[in-house]
Parts: structure tokens; sequence; C-alpha cells
């Protein structure tokens, strides 16, 4: 199968039952218990539709039911030797190769102009203090991995989250100081010349 098929929360449920075979609900728990819902946003309903689509994928097998008492029965899942190949395939592939992403926030800067200077400014603001927020919770993640001695491999990427919200608020800073200066003229000339037919 295409890996390109595969969406983070497949990926999620590969990589989760990569470690040992679970039932959805604690698939659920173990990733929200691990902060990894900052990776990747997991509902338990798309969670289950998920899972359910890897198993007729063949990326994942049922592997035994239980029933604890009056709760409602559970199906234990585990990767299959296809389901392996697929989540390193994609993994391998998605760290060698960027491919645009497309994020929201890039395209609200290209259409910043739209806006007057002090507004910017504001908004700008405002996501600064956001992303510090951010980043002090990244670096109280890190102290509890740390301090449970839970193996840096594990949690080295809230490292690269953390390094990019530094860079994007010095760069906003930048950008403010730039604005507030008039280093960068902030006039919005709505006459732009049509581009030229070739």
């Amino acid at each position: 199968m295409a890996t390109a098929a595969l969406r983070p929360l497949g990926i999620t449920v590969l990589a989760l039952l990569f470690e040992r075979p679970m039932h959805p609900y604690e698939m659920y728990q173990l990733h929200v218990a691990r902060r990894d819902d900052r990776l990747v946003k997991i509902r338990p309903g798309s969670l289950y539709h998920t899972v359910e689509r890897l198993e007729r994928q063949e990326l994942v097998a049922v592997v035994g039911t239980e029933r604890a008492g009056n709760r409602p029965e559970r199906t234990t899942y585990c990767v299959t030797d296809a389901g392996r190949a697929a989540l390193t395939r994609w993994v391998g592939e998605t760290l060698s190769t960027p491919n645009p992403e497309y994020p929201a926030f890039p395209l609200a800067l290209a259409e910043a102009h739209n806006l007057d200077a002090d507004s910017v400014c504001a908004a700008v603001a405002e996501r600064i203090g956001l992303v510090e927020k951010d980043i002090a919770e990244l670096d109280a993640l890190r102290q509890v991995a740390v301090s449970r001695e839970i193996p840096r491999v594990f949690w080295f990427g809230f490292d690269y989250l953390r390094a990019l919200a530094v860079t994007e608020v010095e760069w906003l800073r930048g950008l403010i100081d730039e604005i507030e200066t008039g280093a960068l003229p902030w006039h919005i000339d709505r006459q732009h010349p049509e581009p030229a037919k070739g």
C-alpha cells in the first residue's frame, strides 16, 4: 500500500501497536498520557474508525477479545508484518523528504498587508504570548520525562517542536520591531499592476 494513504492517526495507531498489542481505548489513554496529542489530534471515535480501516487494509489484526464485568467487550489488536513495513517506510520517507504541509500561519503572514500595521503588531504580540506558553509547557514535559528517566529517544520530537517555537518567537519579535521602526514600510497599495501576460 502507498504510504501516502496513511494519515497521521493511522501512523499513531501502527506505532502504538508496534510496541505491544492493545485495545483502542488503551491506545487512546497511552497517547494522551504521553502528551502525544500535541503531535496528532485524537478522539476516541475517530481512533476506533482508524483501527477498523487499518484492519480492512490488513495492517492490524485482532488478537483477542475480553470483557471485564459489565463493561463492553474490548478487542485487542496487533500490528501485522504489512503494518510494520508501512510504518517504517512512512517514517523513513517522512524523515528524508520534505513535503509541503501548507499550514495556515504562513498564509496569514502573506496576507497580513490587508490589515493596518497596529493590528498586525497586536495580533503577532498575542501569538508570541501563546507560543511562549507552549514553550513553557514543552519545558515542563521535558522535565517530567527526565525526572522519570524516560529514554530521550521517545521524546526528542518535543525538542524539535520547542526549537521551532523559540525560532518563531524570535522571528516574530523581529517582525514587530521592523514594522514599528519603519524598517518594513507598511503602506497598502491596492493598485498593484497586473502581471505581464506571456
